[in-house]
């Protein structure tokens, strides 16, 4: 079990890093969107803040995965940004919906297996 959790481990955070880095170093030009996907991509370019906010959280994520360091942190850093990547191929993009399923049960697999790390922030 040890293995499958390094496995994983490292294809989420290599999954992160790539999309992190070709963001932040405009490595890709993804294709211009159309429909509701033009118009939720342009409130986020409007924001200017948050894109490159979440990208940054993604590389600090996906290294923190790929080293095995912080990874209890790591795992709760980007679950909001998981459960977003999930609402945004449900409802405009369905075709990323296998690459999104991968994302929530790598996380909770994660987890799961630190989950003694999270014991003391479930206590009452």
């Amino acid at each position: 079990m040890k293995i499958a959790t390094v496995v994983v481990r490292t294809l989420m955070g290599l999954l992160f890093l790539f999309a992190s880095i070709t963001y932040l170093f405009k490595l890709i030009t993804p294709p211009p969107p159309t429909g509701a996907m033009k118009v939720f991509s342009e409130g986020l370019d409007a924001s200017v803040y948050l894109l490159p906010t979440v990208k940054i959280v993604e590389l600090l994520c996906g290294v923190a995965f790929v080293l095995g360091r912080y990874v209890p942190l790591a795992t709760v850093l980007i679950s909001p940004i998981i459960v977003n990547i999930v609402l945004f191929h449900s409802f405009l993009a369905p075709e990323g919906l296998p690459l999104a399923a991968f994302l929530v049960i790598a996380n909770a697999f994660v987890a799961y297996r630190h989950r003694d790390a999270f014991k003391p922030l479930l206590r009452p």
